[in-house]
């Protein structure tokens, strides 16, 4: 494959995608507008399911089971080539809402997803003073025990030591300011530092795809959607399966840190972290584990997630720009989705079978 290509955008998609891309023999360089990985890739949790798969489409299902499928043997050829541990980790996760629990079983029944009915007694973890006449048992809870989890930066450092070692460019502090256009084709990016030339185009700019597509965008619907979460640290980990309950989820890492998570909020590109966001999460995470009262808040911090409806990415090929290429829209799972969004765009333009019906992927540009 022997072409130049510049990828739009440095986070997690734009950075598997330029893997995939160089180890076919392209030509590859990233341009980002601020730092490797510092959006929404940094900022999520690294659970790679969506929170409740009974409740999405089968267009999101379909490609995260695809994900799910590659992960394992993605992140032991990283860990190989880079010496950085990932810490992929099959922790499962522990469901706490009231949801439609036979709605649920007859869904994981359908797609083969394994699945559990447990017996919970909460809340987890007590504090002094609370008592086993307190807890109050959760008859409903399911456990899906096939769910993995990552650490985001260790990933987002690995994929970037692994772009860089198979030859590829990355240039940080460069927005694309226009993209220039000319018989069908894309001819040039403009950024910061001039214009910049190549055979074919990937935008893959997150929360700001749209804006930098800006006329070429047609009818693509990509917003910003804030999520804030918050960090506290054990000794050791105080469970080890992800619990959800709710939009609340609790990620346990092997070190002892803990994240809680998250909230979506619709405020443009504002990533300001707010009081009353603090507040709610930890209010409905001490309810789940009491012993949150007596632990100092270690962080909190905020991203912007690249929201699209349904969920469902946009990956594919311009309709009216034969050079120019989209992946993006991922909204909460970008991790998630990294690798099959990646392998599919990566087979629609080499023209390489695809794993399965795709077209649902390029049905967002309108």
């Amino acid at each position: 494959m022997k072409q130049d290509i510049i990828v739009i955008g440095a986070g997690i998609i734009g950075l598997a995608t330029a893997e995939r891309l160089l180890a076919q023999g392209a030509a590859v360089t990233i341009l980002e507008r601020k730092k490797v990985g510092q959006e929404s890739s940094w900022a999520g949790g690294g659970i790679l399911s969506p929170l409740c798969p009974w409740d999405y489409s089968d267009e999101v299902t379909r490609l995260t089971n695809y994900s799910s499928m590659l992960f394992p043997a993605w992140v032991s050829a990283l860990h190989e080539a880079t010496g950085i541990d990932t810490e992929f980790e099959t922790s499962g996760m522990l469901v706490l809402s009231t949801c439609d629990k036979q709605a649920a079983l007859k869904w994981c029944a359908t797609h083969d997803v394994s699945i559990e009915e447990k017996m919970v007694t909460l809340p987890f973890f007590p504090a002094p003073g609370i008592t086993k006449d307190n807890h109050q048992k959760i008859a409903n809870a399911m456990f899906l025990p096939n769910i993995a989890q990552i650490r985001n930066p260790r990933l987002l450092d690995a994929l970037k030591n692994q772009v860089l070692a198979l030859g590829g460019k990355i240039i940080e502090d460069c927005s694309v300011q226009e993209i220039k256009t000319t018989q069908q084709k894309v001819q040039s990016v403009i950024t910061p530092g001039g214009i910049v030339h190549a055979d074919q185009y990937i935008v893959t700019a997150g929360a700001w795809s749209q804006e930098i597509l800006g006329r070429h965008a047609l009818n693509l619907d990509i917003r910003p959607a804030r999520g804030q979460m918050l960090l506290f640290k054990f000794a050791s980990p105080p469970f080890h399966n992800i619990l959800l309950q709710n939009n609340l989820y609790l990620i346990p890492r092997r070190d002892g840190h803990l994240l809680i998570g998250s909230t979506l909020e619709d405020v443009g590109f504002d990533k300001k972290t707010t009081v009353a966001a603090r507040n709610d999460l930890f209010q409905h995470a001490q309810k789940l584990l009491p012993i949150l009262n007596n632990m100092p808040i270690k962080k909190q911090w905020a991203g912007l997630r690249p929201a699209s409806p349904k969920n469902i990415p946009t990956i594919g090929q311009h309709p009216l720009l034969n050079n120019l290429y989209i992946n993006s829209g991922h909204f909460r799972y970008g991790v998630t989705m990294a690798p099959a969004s990646a392998n599919i765009l990566l087979n629609e333009i080499i023209g390489a079978p695809q794993p399965f019906d795709t077209a649902a992927y390029q049905t967002g540009w309108g």
